[in-house]
């Protein structure tokens, strides 16, 4: 598995992360096989893989991954998240001080660890002013509770603020054949403040693996029917004309269509680590195998469509 440096930090990461939304079951995701759930996350380690990605909205992610990873935490990069609290069907925005610091002190007991190496604002909140919650997570560093800070779904201007506030690691947005980034601001932003871009919603809930062959019929409360734009009627159909390329290139190169759309991510230079989610070792493996296939501009424009062919 190929390494790349976390922003300015110490950290080495897989090119390839862990997502572990998946994991977490309930309303998002449905039942999970805690058995077969384990021995995904135990291949991913076994792969080289090292980031792994969580957050206490995630239904029960936090905990399964603490039981998992437990006397495996020294390879672990374990990154987990602050700023959204669940409120029945209602997601709530909270980064107050005084929220973050008792999310902080659940996810270190649920994940039974002593420090987060990668603490992350999930969601910016229109109350608080971004540099308020900075400061505190600032304060819970110095303390020794996390030992780096990141930023997600945020914008350029978000991120070229959150610099001036403390040193950021990584900014994780959705970033996806289905949802490139708009022009490159946030990319710009990310190299001027060194720090890293993490892609998730890499594989689009598993649309870009050839999952589906139709169109699923999925729960109203599951993520990808609420999340991804991409499973909805007529959006779905126009999907599978870009996952169809995916699959077609897949095919020339001799990988999965899951790892040809990590390798689509990696292939820009500003991304670290594009995390998926998986619940099989199988899966697991395919994507890990995207740090290893490399595309060409040919290619690059064949699966966005710029050209009519792929690779000969």
């Amino acid at each position: 598995m190929k390494m790349r440096r976390l922003g300015r930090t110490d950290f080495f990461v897989s090119a390839v992360g862990l997502g572990g939304w998946p994991f977490g079951g309930g309303y998002d995701w449905g039942p999970v096989d805690s058995a077969q759930a384990e021995k995904a996350v135990l291949a991913a380690l076994d792969a080289g893989i090292n980031l792994v990605d969580t957050a206490p909205v995630y239904g029960e992610s936090e905990a399964f991954l603490g039981r998992v990873l437990k006397g495996r935490r020294s390879q672990i990069v374990l990154a987990t998240k602050c700023g959204l609290a669940k409120n029945g069907s209602w997601t709530d925005h909270d980064l107050s001080p005084q929220t973050i610091r008792r999310q902080l002190d659940e996810s270190l007991s649920r994940l039974q660890t002593d420090y987060i190496d990668l603490y992350q604002i999930h969601y910016p909140d229109p109350q608080i002013p971004l540099e308020e919650a900075l400061l505190e997570l600032a304060r819970q560093k110095q303390a020794g509770k996390i030992r780096h800070i990141g930023l997600c779904n945020m914008t350029a201007e978000d991120v070229a603020r959150a610099a001036r506030v403390t040193e950021i690691a990584s900014v994780q947005n959705e970033y996806s054949l289905f949802h490139p980034q708009k022009g490159e601001a946030v990319f710009k932003a990310c190299r001027e403040a060194e720090a890293s871009f993490i892609s998730y919603g890499t594989l689009c809930g598993g649309i870009l693996s050839g999952k589906y062959k139709t169109a699923p019929n999925l729960r109203r409360a599951d993520a990808r029917n609420y999340f991804y734009k991409c499973y909805r009627a007529e959006a779905f159909l126009q999907a599978q004309e870009t996952a169809e390329r995916v699959k077609q290139l897949a095919a020339h190169l001799q990988v999965s269509p899951a790892a040809v759309a990590v390798a689509w991510a990696l292939s820009n230079q500003t991304v670290s680590c594009a995390l998926t989610g998986a619940r099989t070792a199988e899966q697991i493996l395919q994507n890990a195998a995207g740090a290893d296939v490399t595309l060409t501009p040919q290619d690059l424009a064949f699966l966005e469509g710029r050209s009519c062919t792929c690779t000969k």
